[in-house]
């Protein structure tokens, strides 16, 4: 499961991330309200973790877009305003949760999973698909043709991303800072690796779909019908 945080404290978004990658969460996080708008409009996160104050805009105004965009992705807000005016503008404007400053972080990581357990998530979340493909989202696994191959973290959240959007072209830039994270000290032939592996799997289940390369830019997912010679 894919996290944003947005937290300006460097030092608290450094914690949490630690803490929640420990639990198995893939974290890409962010100190301003810019950047937070940039990531939420690259990439499809499962949960959004959103601070209130931020240098550049306030928590709330994030959220508006979030929900004026479209993107049903839950979030919670996490602030030292606690409130019940200022909670009753945060869970209206389209929060899923509200948890104030200090807090344990277990108690965050239990308000994740619970919202990840909801039955409309669950029911809707279980899997991602396209043509003849299905990405099992919880064993991790990619499906086709009755077959099965198991992938290694960076497959999956290689193979999740192209699913969730899979008209898109990303750059090997996007790729990297999806998958990777933006700060993360990875060379971009890394990326190519990771592409040869995917179209490794994909043959193995003799998928309609594949990986392709659109020169000069980046990849995308296409069907076999869409695919150019």
């Amino acid at each position: 499961m894919r996290i944003l945080l947005i937290e300006d404290d460097v030092n608290l978004s450094q914690l949490l991330t630690a803490q929640l990658t420990q639990n198995d969460f893939m974290v890409d996080s962010c100190l301003n309200g810019k950047d937070a708008l940039f990531n939420v409009s690259q990439t499809a996160y499962d949960v959004i973790l959103l601070d209130r104050i931020l240098p550049d805009m306030d928590g709330v105004a994030i959220l508006n877009f979030i929900r004026t965009s479209g993107i049903s992705t839950p979030v919670i807000f996490m602030t030292a305003l606690g409130e019940l005016q200022q909670k009753i503008e945060g869970f209206d404007a389209g929060a899923d949760d509200y948890i104030t400053k200090p807090f344990h972080i277990e108690e965050l990581i239990v308000r994740i999973k619970a919202i990840l357990r909801r039955p409309d998530r669950l029911q809707l979340g279980s899997s991602l698909r396209y043509g003849d493909l299905t990405l099992d989202l919880s064993r991790h696994t990619l499906e086709c043709n009755h077959k099965s191959v198991n992938m290694t973290k960076t497959e999956y959240y290689l193979m999740e991303l192209f699913l969730k959007k899979p008209a898109k072209v990303f750059s090997r830039e996007q790729l990297l800072s999806c998958v990777w994270g933006p700060a993360a000290e990875v060379e971009s032939n890394n990326v190519d690796n990771y592409i040869y592996f995917l179209r490794r799997h994909l043959k193995r289940l003799k998928s309609s779909i594949s990986i392709q390369t659109v020169y000069g830019i980046g990849y995308m997912l296409v069907s076999s019908e869409n695919t150019s010679a």
